[in-house]
């Protein structure tokens, strides 16, 4: 089979949400023999290793260089287009041009879609099946940042955003053959906003493999970790709410507290907390898991989250206990009693990591049980025949046979 599959950035390396799963999906289209093009877009010399890193695996790419500063110079063409700003952000004539040439020259059997910004690139009708892999609504998301922003402008870009972007989200998931979420909390907002489109629900998964902890003797029992891409701006609220709000009090009870900080790309009000009331800020890193491998507890106190959340199903792979606000927690499932707490008031977040870091075998206990469980729901080859099935019923649809049942949670 021919596939073009269009994603925002370049699928490798796995390093942060939308690349895992995309790297993943990837490489099991290409274990099965299918032949892919990729289109994505490069925003960092590094992208160039990555690019050649799908080549070496036989897919054709093209990944047009970006600069987000200027993109987002660019995405204010919206305002007098009536468009979503999220549209021109993501226009880029290079990989616009390319994608034609692919549709018109080789037209492919399947055309996989990751992210709602990309989906412009894949509006034309033709013989190929089409299938959006929202994700989450990215219109929710900014409908969430109108409701938490301070400035009258601010909000009133973000809700107008949220707007203009449902309605082409609405659009795309109309003429498209088969639309993909998260998470069955995912699929409900989906249903509730886009009537008439019952979309498939295709989990995330996890390497259980490379997520295994190498054991207790590096545990610290009163280190705390969050990790994420630290420009990303729910991680860097999340993090400085709790250090600003949390931190002292958990730094009074526990004089050695440490908090680790790990991810790239951190922004200057993340660098400054480093070496401030034992907080390590460490910037990009070869791998997290020697990180959650030091730490008690992991901590995602996200107050703007969608989605299924990674940093959460790979620390509790990794045998931590997390506290997780409840939109950080919706699409994860139920884990075993005890393994997640969920807080999202000051008071509750700092007695639950209190807790842990005043039980260390607790906390050894508990995370033993959720990595036993995140093992038995979360391999990606769990994922991959719900890909299949998804894949399969979107050629059935265009084909014009009766569609499948979509595909739900694996068992």
């Amino acid at each position: 089979m021919k596939v073009v599959f269009l994603c925002q950035r370049v699928p490798y390396p796995p390093d942060r949400g939308d690349r895992i799963t995309t790297w993943h999906f990837l490489q099991h289209l290409l274990a099965q023999g299918n032949a892919l093009r990729v289109g994505c877009l490069a925003e960092e010399d590094r992208d160039a290793t990555g690019v050649s890193e799908l080549r070496a695996r036989g897919c054709v790419v093209e990944a047009p260089r970006i600069d987000r500063r200027l993109r987002r110079l660019a995405s204010l063409r919206g305002l007098l287009t009536a468009e979503a700003l999220t549209l021109p952000f993501f226009r880029v004539a290079a990989l616009r041009a390319r994608v034609e040439r692919w549709l018109r020259d080789d037209p492919p059997d399947l055309i996989y879609v990751y992210s709602s910004g990309m989906a412009q690139y894949a509006r034309a009708e033709g013989p190929w099946a089409r299938v959006m892999h929202f994700a989450e609504l990215d219109s929710d998301k900014w409908r969430q940042f109108a409701a938490a922003a301070r400035s009258p402008l601010a909000r009133w870009v973000y809700a107008r955003e949220a707007r203009r972007l449902l309605a082409f989200e609405r659009a795309v998931a109309r003429a498209f053959d088969a639309s993909v979420v998260v998470s069955e909390v995912e699929r409900a907002l989906f249903v509730e906003r886009i009537p008439g489109v019952v979309p498939h629900v295709l989990r995330n998964g996890v390497d259980v493999e490379r997520f295994a902890s190498r054991g207790d003797a590096t545990r610290e029992p009163h280190t705390a970790v969050f990790t994420g891409v630290m420009d990303y701006a729910p991680n860097v609220q999340g993090v400085l709410w709790f250090v600003q709000e949390c931190w002292p009090a958990l730094r009074a009870g526990f004089r050695d507290a440490r908090l680790l900080v790990v991810g790239a790309n951190p922004v200057a009000a993340i660098r400054a907390l480093h070496g401030r009331e034992g907080i390590e800020v460490t910037g990009r890193v070869p791998e997290t898991q020697p990180y959650f491998d030091r730490a008690c507890v992991a901590i995602a106190p996200l107050h703007l989250a969608r989605g299924v959340q990674n940093k959460v199903l790979e620390a509790l792979c990794m045998g931590l206990p997390v506290v997780v606000t409840a939109m950080a927690a919706q699409g994860i499932g139920t884990p075993p009693a005890g393994c997640v707490a969920i807080a999202d008031e000051v008071d509750a977040t700092t007695a639950a990591v209190r807790h842990w870091f005043a039980d260390p075998p607790a906390a050894r206990e508990a995370g033993a049980r959720a990595a036993a469980w995140v093992r038995e729901h979360f391999r990606w080859q769990q994922m991959y025949a719900d890909l299949d099935r998804i894949v399969a019923a979107a050629l059935d649809h265009r084909r014009g046979a009766a569609p499948r049942p979509a595909a739900g949670l694996s068992d």
